[in-house]
């Protein structure tokens, strides 16, 4: 038996250290830095987000507050039972989490769907990439990529699913574990924000589910490595919401890369177009 879990040991530990050396290859983890960096040089992209500003700060300042105001002290007194003389910064970090979420959920479902694939198709377009665009949206002549976004032919960015809500409350009580748990949480957060942020690319590519979840499982060590940076970033209240829009941006960068380097099927398209 011993020997048994030694061999599972070490195939758990070849595993994850795989996964680590292709996701450290693969460097999708510095897109959300570039997202942040493209996204502050070109003012063009400014504009989805400048139009919803308003009603992203109130809400992001008005959930925070609550959060805080109701909820930090009996979170605190229930996780310094596991967390001891940690408990007054691993609840910080959970409410900080639980404000994100809540006001993301707000957001995203009242104000910023639209705008998230404006940004999204803006960037692609100010990368060259007006091709893949007008697979899902007309394009206008002109040199502003946003101003030559049109009407949407497809609109792929779904609102917040019952199952992102209720997949964010099992995870929740990882944090009740110290400092382990808080990391873990943000793994297992982070290994499903990555593919998300790649919806509108695999709409515009044409892919179905099936060949989706093949795309994603080939590359699932680099769109964790994506998307638990992504999710650092939206956890901070308030400015959670802006990051949305830069991962937003560092998401449709990886995409134009990926499509310069032709690293997805040249006739995925068409096969999904055969398929349906």
């Amino acid at each position: 038996m011993s020997e048994r879990i030694k061999a599972t040991a070490k195939e758990e530990a070849e595993r994850v250290r795989d996964l680590a050396t292709e996701a450290a290859r693969s460097g999708a983890y510095i897109y959300p830095v570039k997202g942040i960096y493209y996204f502050i040089s070109h003012r063009s992209l400014w504009k989805p987000l400048m139009s919803k500003l308003a009603p992203i700060i109130s809400t992001g300042v008005g959930v925070t507050t609550f959060m805080f105001f109701f909820t930090y002290l009996p979170q605190a007194a229930i996780l310094a039972i596991f967390n001891g003389p940690l408990a007054a910064l691993t609840t910080i970090l959970l409410v900080l989490s639980e404000s994100s979420t809540i006001s993301n959920i707000m957001s995203r479902t009242l104000f910023i769907e639209d705008a998230l694939v404006d940004t999204f198709d803006g960037t692609l377009v100010s990368r060259n990439m007006t091709s893949l665009v007008s697979e899902g949206r007309q394009l206008r002549p002109g040199s502003d990529p946003m101003g030559k976004l049109g009407k949407l032919l497809k609109k792929p960015f779904a609102r917040f699913s019952p199952d992102a809500i209720i997949r964010y409350i099992i995870y929740l009580p990882l944090n009740f574990i110290p400092v382990v748990g808080t990391v873990l949480f943000v793994i297992l957060q982070g290994r499903k924000a990555g593919p998300n942020a790649h919806t509108r690319y695999f709409q515009l590519k044409g892919m179905n589910n099936r060949q989706k979840e093949e795309y994603i499982e080939q590359r699932k060590a680099a769109y964790t490595s994506f998307g638990v940076p992504a999710v650092l970033l939206e956890l901070i209240p308030i400015a959670g919401l802006f990051f949305a829009f830069t991962n937003t941006v560092g998401a449709a960068l990886w995409a134009a890369d990926l499509e310069q380097r032709g690293t997805t099927a040249p006739g995925l398209r068409d096969q999904a177009k055969k398929a349906e």
